[in-house]
């Protein structure tokens, strides 16, 4: 690894923290044998390869980590809303790093967007990390890249498991209000809503369940669940909804209040938000409706409420499967600045 030389990296663990560094080196050589050249295939579309940036940018995922590591110590909420702003990137014509881009003259960007406005976090972090690259590496690292690792490191931060992250994303050249509100699960879905906007996506059933297990953190606000408050299914937890009702009528702008998606264990990725859902305690409509409106998804979930090392390895997989949904053809490119396209 290289020093650790540069004024804007965070505090003394911008050197990579030992435990860092082994867990670099053991997913690195595990993948040793799946290591391509990231380049373009005959079609043009991208072609994703581990360990992509071991010459051109070594420092590359530690000093991700280092950043992410900073902002969770300070803000353990964090952790959620980075692994949120890569869901909400790949959902929207792969993981391009569209949602890091803001309104221009030639489009709307998807900040805007419903299942975005006031509801992202993390924009300022990933513009810090990206002014360490662009100093250290220049040009090399894309925006989309960096999503894709803070979001590994966030899991990895909260007790959650590591994966290899696949590189070699390319940057969008624009980004989709109309897609980000199309595309993106909404918090009210039923089974086969969220079915059919995964499958558009690229991913099955059993990655859709694994993949709402990142609600085991976060928090959400109570305009995001006023509808199961009003009218859950007949097998809700009656005293959980009336918690809810309380919280959200404590304040006088109550949909601006917020609740934690896992109210058990709202920092840590764990299987809680399973056994959760078993006692009808999911705080969306759309998570709870994956054990009350399908014996698949059902299924599933008891699985994953049983035992934790089930529901990482699931979730490990689905999110190589989500991280490695790539659209971009030529035009793609590496973002100097996350917010906007290159001049």
């Amino acid at each position: 690894m290289g020093s650790c030389r540069h004024w804007l990296l965070p505090y003394s663990a911008a050197c990579c923290s030992f435990c860092m560094l082994i867990l670099l080196l053991q997913l690195m050589f595990s993948a040793a044998n799946e290591t391509t050249t990231g380049n373009y295939s005959n079609n043009n579309v991208i072609m994703l390869s581990f360990g992509l940036y071991v010459d051109s940018c070594p420092e590359a995922e530690p000093i991700v980590f280092s950043w992410v590591e900073k902002a969770v110590s300070e803000d353990p909420r964090m952790a959620a809303s980075l692994l949120r702003l890569h869901f909400h990137d790949c959902f929207v014509n792969g993981c391009d790093a569209s949602v890091l881009l803001d309104d221009s003259e030639n489009f709307m960007g998807e900040k805007s967007a419903a299942p975005n406005a006031n509801s992202l976090r993390g924009f300022e972090l990933i513009d810090a990390i990206k002014a360490d690259l662009e100093f250290l590496c220049p040009t090399t690292v894309s925006c989309a890249d960096i999503l894709a690792i803070a979001a590994r490191d966030s899991v990895l931060l909260s007790g959650g498991p590591g994966w290899q992250v696949q590189m070699g994303r390319r940057d969008s050249v624009s980004a989709s209000k109309t897609a980000a509100n199309n595309n993106i699960p909404g918090p009210n879905s039923d089974v086969p809503t969220l079915l059919s906007k995964f499958q558009a996506a690229g991913l099955s059933l059993q990655d859709m369940v694994a993949l709402s297990g990142a609600h085991t953190m976060g928090k959400a606000r109570c305009s995001t669940f006023s509808a199961r408050i009003a009218a859950g299914p007949p097998d809700v937890n009656l005293e959980f909804l009336q918690s809810l009702q309380q919280l959200c009528s404590s304040q006088a702008d109550g949909n601006a209040t917020l609740a934690d998606l896992d109210h058990v264990s709202p920092t840590a990725f764990d299987n809680q938000y399973y056994v959760n859902l078993l006692s009808g305690e999911g705080l969306l409509g759309s998570d709870q409706a994956l054990v009350a409106g399908s014996d698949e998804t059902r299924a599933i979930i008891e699985a994953y409420a049983a035992d934790v090392g089930v529901f990482f390895e699931g979730f490990r997989q689905a999110m190589v499967r989500m991280g490695s949904l790539v659209q971009l053809q030529e035009e793609g490119q590496i973002r100097t600045n996350c917010r906007v396209v290159n001049s």
